[in-house]
């Protein structure tokens, strides 16, 4: 089990903007920032999603986050791509990974793929 997960960014206050738009449809808000180099996202005072100010680009990290409902992965979606966000595969399903598989993925101002996901038949 995962306590949390810290992925690098290149610009800390787009990637607060963009974070702070496109989480707060799955419940996920902006809890604690260290100064001008890392932010932390969760929910009842529980930051299990951290972003970090790096001088070298970091690509390629895929984070998934559980959507209570299909229409809070749809709006994730929304939201994530009027923030900046780039569409990396509109909600829908994915019964190749499981028959009840709902979700959507947008590539973050850094290229990391961000993912809601909501399992509900």
């Amino acid at each position: 089990m995962l306590d949390h997960v810290t992925i690098g960014v290149g610009d800390i206050a787009r990637s607060i903007a963009f974070y702070d738009r496109a989480l707060r449809p799955l419940g996920i808000t902006r809890l604690y920032a260290e100064g001008e180099t890392f932010a932390g996202y969760g929910r009842n005072r529980k930051a299990f999603f951290w972003i970090g100010h790096r001088d070298a680009a970091q690509t390629g990290a895929h984070v998934a986050f559980v959507a209570d409902d299909r229409a809070s992965v749809d709006l994730f979606h929304r939201e994530a791509l009027a923030a900046g966000g780039h569409d990396n595969g509109p909600p829908g399903f994915r019964p190749h990974y499981h028959a009840n598989y709902y979700g959507a993925f947008i590539l973050d101002p850094d290229g990391h793929n961000i993912e809601a996901v909501c399992y509900v038949p």
